[in-house]
């Protein structure tokens, strides 16, 4: 599997969390949307109660690819032996916290050795700016928070990372300080006809808002999990990000 393939198809670009209790379950969704999807997210949850089986499964089909979101952080020997272990589960994408120092990011991605990409993780999007000033963070919780998510992405970089995860809302700033090359994957994305759902997302894009703003990948859960056919509305998404594509499109002459 090539771990770097383009991102070809509107489908490609879709990450759906596998955000639930049991592997029965998580088969049950992968193969509901193994074609109406790019990639799967295995996050601790599953992970911790499944173990590298339910990434063999997911491998196995063929038609979509594996983001492993355990959110690495420790140090960095830790994080370095970590990462060794996940390059043998053969998944496209893995995650590891933007934390206290440069030298875990390196050790991860030294680890990793091109064979997986590693994502650095900017600032949850379930953090507001208030939540970063009530710990003391920043003086200027409008600002700092950008600030902050900019000078993560930037370490991450050095790093070598390939990209970070961040909001849509930061994802121009990003593109536009380190490169189009850098990978940049989205989480808390709410379709246009999802408006007015609540939930514990602070930093929400559409999809097209995101992918206009640069972001490569967009993790798409609760309005697929949730809708009464779940396929019909990973399609209707799958519609949603073609029609932007179109739109960006140069006229023929």
């Amino acid at each position: 599997m090539d771990k770097h393939r383009l991102l070809t198809r509107p489908r490609d670009h879709i990450i759906f969390p596998l955000d639930v209790t049991s592997e029965d379950e998580a088969k049950r969704w992968v193969e509901v949307l193994r074609d109406s999807v790019g990639m799967f997210k295995v996050g601790l949850e599953l992970f911790v109660r499944c173990g590298p089986r339910i990434v063999d499964f997911i491998t196995s089909q063929q038609s979509a690819d594996v983001f492993l979101d355990l959110k690495l952080h420790d140090i960095p020997a830790t994080v370095g032996r970590a990462m060794a272990g996940i390059v043998e589960l053969n998944v496209k994408l893995t995650t590891v916290h933007c934390g206290e120092n440069l030298r875990m990011l390196e050790a991860a991605v030294a680890a990793g050795g091109g064979k997986v990409g590693v994502l650095g993780i900017t600032v949850l999007t379930s953090v507001s700016a208030a939540d970063l000033a009530a710990f003391g963070l920043h003086a200027n919780p409008v600002e700092g928070l950008a600030q902050l998510v900019i000078r993560r992405a930037q370490l991450a970089r050095k790093a070598g990372c390939a990209g970070v995860v961040c909001s849509g809302l930061e994802a121009r700033a990003i593109k536009a300080e380190i490169g189009r090359d850098f990978i940049v994957v989205t989480p808390g994305i709410r379709p246009a006809w999802t408006a007015g759902a609540k939930d514990d997302q602070m930093r929400l894009s559409t999809p097209a808002e995101a992918l206009a703003a640069g972001a490569d990948y967009l993790v798409i859960g609760r309005p697929i999990r949730d809708a009464p056919d779940p396929r019909a509305a990973a399609q209707r998404v799958v519609a949603e990000i073609s029609e932007f594509q179109a739109t960006r499109q140069p006229s023929p002459r």
